[in-house]
């Protein structure tokens, strides 16, 4: 029986990784430092580039039943609450890329990952483990990859593939590089149930606020019945960068919306608690050797962390996980030549959303003359800037 692919991880990138493999026909062991499989966080958008992957996995019916899919996106002046832009998403989305976007929590998710996996016999689970070091056999096949576990066995794979994370492990011992990067912005997150909500606070759509230094999303998750609502801000950071969920004060959050329309501070208001954490990323890929070496690759944020301006941090891990699917089911090419074309084929498009991302992060907190500039464009060309089709097709095989 020929070695496994071990997992380092089981968040979301790490469950898809695993469904990748299992479904490219290898064995898969997954390697979860908490004792049980869960999902922290609240909401995350799913563009038709990610939802097009799901519906390959067979998933079309699980996602339909715990999803929101939006009909509108609209971007509104957290100063004076004045529409700048909006695109029709629905059946306009559907017709262009093949797959709604979807909205959903992100235990939901997750949870649709997990039981995707389950239905693979050759799945292995070890939770309450979580990789201590690793040695790269090299491009020989008898050595392969040695996994050691703290605390545990040294587990033989054909090879490591690290989705743990922000603060990876297998990133520290395979590139040797810095810590992420702080980036001076915090991240709020808040969830209630709609009928909990006024009723002018509810909605269906994808709203984004925009204001000087701070800007709110706001977005139906678990098929309409909850509003899921982020709000990034400028804000000092403590030594808790690495802590990614800590329980946070709603006052901070309306200081740094003072002088924003009443419906937006409302809505911060009605939310029963926030949650807290700190954005950290790293500069984008500088060239494939980032993703993989030999016979161990990098996957999602282990490999390229983004800040959230364009939505697609779970879904470039789940990109690289269906990459990873494709190029293990390729014949005739060893694993090292297998990760190689991986990263090859991942590390550009990463690269161009991660940068992209950074820029959009300017333009949503503008000030002055930047911030007239970006509303009058937004006027003027509406759907076609909020649009992203070299991003909403996916990546062709």
């Amino acid at each position: 029986m020929e070695n496994p692919i071990v997992i380092a991880g089981g968040g979301i990138g790490g469950l898809a990784a695993a469904l990748a493999c299992a479904r490219a026909g290898w064995p898969v062991h997954v390697l979860e430092r908490t004792r049980s499989f869960s999902e922290v966080g609240a909401g995350v958008q799913l563009g038709p580039n990610v939802v097009n992957i799901l519906h390959a996995w067979g998933l079309e019916q699980q996602l339909r039943q715990v999803a929101s899919f939006p009909e509108l996106m609209q971007v509104r002046s957290a100063l004076n609450g004045h529409e700048l832009a909006s695109m029709q998403l629905g059946e306009r989305t559907r017709t262009l890329y093949a797959a709604p976007y979807a909205t959903i929590h992100r235990a939901d998710l997750h949870q649709m990952l997990l039981h995707a996996l389950l239905q693979h016999a050759d799945v292995e689970l070890h939770l309450g483990q979580w990789l201590q070091s690793f040695a790269d056999g090299g491009g020989k096949r008898s050595l392969g990859v040695g996994v050691q576990v703290l605390d545990g066995p040294v587990l033989q794979a054909e090879a490591l593939i690290g989705a743990d994370g922000l603060w990876s492990t297998v990133r520290q011992i395979l590139l040797k590089d810095s810590a992420p990067r702080v980036t001076g912005h915090l991240a709020y997150r808040a969830l209630a149930r709609q009928r909990d909500l006024p009723e002018h606070l509810r909605s269906q759509h994808i709203t984004v606020w925009l204001g000087p230094d701070v800007h709110v999303v706001q977005y139906p998750v678990r098929r309409g019945d909850w509003l899921n609502v982020v709000a990034i801000a400028k804000g000092a950071v403590d030594d808790k960068t690495d802590e990614w969920d800590v329980a946070a004060n709603a006052k901070k959050l309306l200081d740094a919306l003072n002088g924003c329309v009443s419906p937006l501070r409302e809505l911060v208001e009605a939310m029963d608690s926030w949650r807290l954490w700190a954005l950290c990323d790293r500069a984008p890929m500088a060239g494939a050797h980032e993703h993989a070496r030999g016979r161990v690759a990098l996957l999602g944020d282990a490999a390229h962390p983004m800040r959230p301006y364009m939505a697609q941090g779970a879904g470039m891990a789940l990109e690289d996980a269906a990459c990873l699917q494709h190029v293990l089911a390729l014949p005739k090419l060893n694993m090292v030549q297998r990760l190689e074309f991986y990263a090859q084929q991942r590390w550009r498009r990463n690269a161009r959303v991660q940068a992209r991302s950074i820029r959009n992060g300017q333009i949503f907190h503008a000030k002055g003359v930047l911030r007239w500039a970006r509303d009058v464009s937004m006027h003027m060309l509406g759907e076609r800037l909020l649009d992203v089709p070299w991003l909403y097709r996916g990546t062709p095989r």
